[in-house]
């Protein structure tokens, strides 16, 4: 199924939910994939473009790195930047916290459906193991459980 010229715009908000999932997942990996294979296709089309290097708030091993900063649809996005990025960009130095990306109204789901589309991949049937199934069964809100100090012993 091909994608029929999503907007850039779409495209952004669509990264913008799945990154901000991403970053409170239990398991973000998948959710990162998306992210990064559709930045990469958007700068191949000349639909997103590299502003410059940011250094990065969360440093790696104790070390200082920079991420690169991408504008897509008036959306802002920083993925890891490679060795041609630091002879190409400037280095605009640390991240402006004032600015914020204008927060979109769209469901995970709806985000997801929008990449996979555009990114033309199969929608996968289930994920392997979701979260709900490594939570134990709770006794919470049940009325017919006594307290361990209030029961009967056995005779």
């Amino acid at each position: 199924m091909k994608d029929q010229k999503t907007s850039n715009r779409e495209l952004a908000e669509a990264l913008f939910i799945v990154n901000r999932h991403a970053k409170t997942a239990p398991e973000p990996k998948h959710l990162y994939d998306i992210k990064k294979h559709t930045i990469d296709k958007l700068l191949e089309e000349n639909r997103a473009k590299k502003i410059g290097l940011h250094f990065s708030d969360h440093p790696k091993f104790s070390q200082q790195h920079s991420t690169l900063l991408i504008e897509i649809g008036g959306f802002y996005f920083h993925i890891p930047a490679n060795k041609g990025d630091f002879d190409q960009l400037k280095h605009l130095g640390k991240v402006d916290h004032s600015y914020r990306n204008p927060k979109p109204k769209l469901s995970l789901s709806k985000a997801k459906r929008t990449l996979y589309r555009y990114l033309d991949w199969e929608q996968p049937k289930q994920m392997t193991q979701s979260f709900q199934s490594t939570l134990q069964p709770s006794f919470l809100g049940q009325t017919d459980i006594t307290p361990w100090n209030q029961r009967r012993k056995k005779t």
